[in-house]
């Protein structure tokens, strides 16, 4: 039983899986070629390509930016106070509905910023919140 549990998991987790592991291997060395990524460490590398997942989210409070708003304006601070009792999963669908992912880029937290701006609409009340990912603008209505 031991020899066959060992055959058994050596073909799923080594032989069934070699050919498109290489045929992967081949096209993401053709794009970014090994020697580069040789100076990082796993961990690094896994940080740069997918981004970080652990997030504070007061520091993010911290790098917005406002465009016809302030940071003391009414609808600001209830944006805050509501978003920081979010549970995290929520946090994070927001993160994603703003920039497109819910994990912040390689270069940090710190460089992460993103604009609250007021759309100037006739009705705030019945306008809805939305954003513009390649600029990271959230469009809050007041």
């Amino acid at each position: 039983r031991k020899e066959y549990v060992d055959l058994y998991l050596t073909y799923v987790f080594d032989e069934s899986i070699r050919k498109p592991f290489e045929d992967f291997m081949r096209g993401f060395l053709r794009g970014c070629p090994a020697r580069r990524w040789k100076m990082f460490l796993p961990v690094e590398l896994q940080i740069v390509l997918q981004g970080h997942s652990i997030i504070d989210w007061h520091l993010l409070e911290k790098n917005v930016t406002y465009s016809q708003y302030k940071k003391l304006d009414r609808t600001i601070r209830n944006f805050w106070t509501v978003f920081h009792k979010l549970p995290e999963e929520k946090k994070k669908m927001f993160l994603a509905f703003l920039s497109g992912s819910d994990r912040i880029p390689g270069y940090g937290l710190e460089n992460f910023t993103f604009c609250i701006q007021d759309p100037h609409v006739e009705n705030p009340d019945e306008a809805d919140l939305f954003a513009n990912t390649c600029f990271r603008t959230l469009f809050l209505p007041r």
